[in-house]
């Protein structure tokens, strides 16, 4: 599952992965060394490579579903995937969810002026709100479309406005075989 920050890629990762009860990983898990506050030092490309193929090893029996982007970085794993589901969503959509899961974790304060990790949010946000265009480095839709021509795997887009129902039953559907 990939898509923009925001469009519901790491929930709807992890509710597929609850119905179809198998696995589910998260490539912000892997992309970023723990840290206090969060998100602040990169995980080495060979490290989230090697890390990301021992958990897909360790549960390949039971399948896995994983979230999150690898364009740039994790082309070594592609032939592992059978199949890329693509979640989309508008940008005011994408932000307006941002913001309430950025305050849920980690409060207002921290992300008021002065606060923590304000310069860090604010900047994420502007990165975030900059997926569609393309003009900050790192995650972009042009970026996606580029890496989700290169997999010959199936690839399945979904519209992330929908109800988390609607899409785990269409990734389902997808995954049986179903075209629609």
């Amino acid at each position: 599952m990939m898509g923009g920050s925001g469009t519901g890629v790491t929930t709807l990762g992890l509710s597929v992965a609850t119905r179809l009860k198998c696995a589910c990983l998260d490539t912000e898990d892997f992309y970023w060394l723990p840290t206090t506050p969060p998100y602040r030092e990169k995980r080495p490309v060979e490290d989230r490579i090697i890390l990301i193929r021992e958990k897909l090893e360790s549960v390949q029996s039971s399948g896995c579903v994983l979230s999150g982007s690898l364009d740039g970085w994790g082309d070594p794993l592609i032939p592992l995937f059978d199949a890329v589901v693509f979640l989309a969503a508008p940008v005011h959509v994408r932000i307006e969810r941002l913001r309430w899961r950025e305050k849920e974790r980690f409060g207002t304060e921290a992300l008021a002026p002065g606060g923590a990790i304000h310069d860090q949010h604010e900047a994420f946000m502007e990165w975030a709100a900059a997926y569609d265009a393309g003009t900050m480095p790192g995650r972009s839709l042009p970026r996606h479309e580029q890496w989700l021509k290169r997999l010959p795997c199936p690839v399945r887009r979904l519209d992330g406005t929908k109800t988390i129902d609607e899409l785990v039953q269409s990734v389902c559907r997808f995954l049986n075989g179903e075209t629609a």
